[in-house]
């Protein structure tokens, strides 16, 4: 999963307009809708729909423009949010985490912590498909999502969001690299040839920790799929948050 990110990653970074390199707040919490999409961060100086991020990076958010609105309707934050089995009206647990792709804004697991968790030493990890609700109140679960509940070394260990900071740094610089080199039709064979070409120009430089290279190739081919799509969604994302602005802008939204 290339694009996903805890919350607790993103909270705290310097968002920044990647047209200026102008600082214009600091995230401070992630909302969701009512369906429980990722929708907006806010910062100190308003909301900025998540459609406008461009890269989330170790220091800061950069987006495409700077847009803030004030206090949009519906909002959920989930940090610290109840949780509760759909049966029953007490809380077993909390929202403690959660991780998110930031291009499409889908969450893609939830940190749970409370009751729920304490047979997976504190922190287990539930999945969106075991949700039925989000309301204002509480994240309603299904009955036996209990079965489900993985830990979080377990649960977590396909995402990119979990992996050191030199490797989420070598996906980066290949994925660049690659977004020149791959097309939305390449077969998988060719795809990974290309994963390999920019992986042996890496490791000709002698700049790079090997096994830390070995690992983001690994990644980036078992998620060629993934990539091969936020490829071709890379200038329809950046010419639809740049309409959006305008619309904004204008007042024709």
């Amino acid at each position: 999963m290339v694009n996903v990110v805890r919350r607790s990653q993103i909270v705290g970074l310097a968002a920044l307009d990647q047209g200026t390199a102008t600082q214009y707040g600091t995230v401070e919490e992630i909302w969701v809708d009512d369906s429980g999409q990722v929708t907006y961060f806010a910062s100190d100086n308003g909301y900025t729909p998540i459609d406008q991020v461009s890269m989330v990076g170790p220091d800061a958010v950069l987006t495409y423009s700077y847009t803030s609105v004030q206090t949009p309707a519906n909002l959920r934050r989930l940090s610290r949010l109840a949780v509760r089995s759909a049966s029953a009206s007490d809380p077993i647990g909390w929202i403690d985490d959660f991780l998110f792709d930031w291009e499409t804004g889908d969450i893609v697991a939830y940190i749970l912590g409370g009751d729920i968790a304490s047979p997976f030493g504190g922190q287990a990890v539930l999945f969106p498909e075991d949700v039925e609700v989000i309301d204002a109140e509480a994240v309603v679960i299904k009955q036996d999502a209990k079965n489900r509940l993985k830990s979080v070394s377990e649960g977590l260990k396909g995402f990119l969001s979990e992996k050191s900071q030199q490797v989420k740094t070598l996906v980066k610089r290949m994925g660049d690299r690659l977004q020149s080199l791959v097309n939305p039709d390449d077969k998988p064979e060719v795809v990974k040839v290309k994963i390999k070409e920019v992986k042996d120009e890496l490791s000709a430089s002698g700049k790079h920790d090997q096994s830390a290279l070995a690992e983001a190739a690994e990644f980036l081919e078992g998620t060629w799929e993934e990539f091969q799509r936020s490829v071709s969604r890379t200038s329809k994302r950046m010419k639809r948050a740049l309409d959006n602005t305008w619309k904004r802008l204008t007042g024709k939204v």
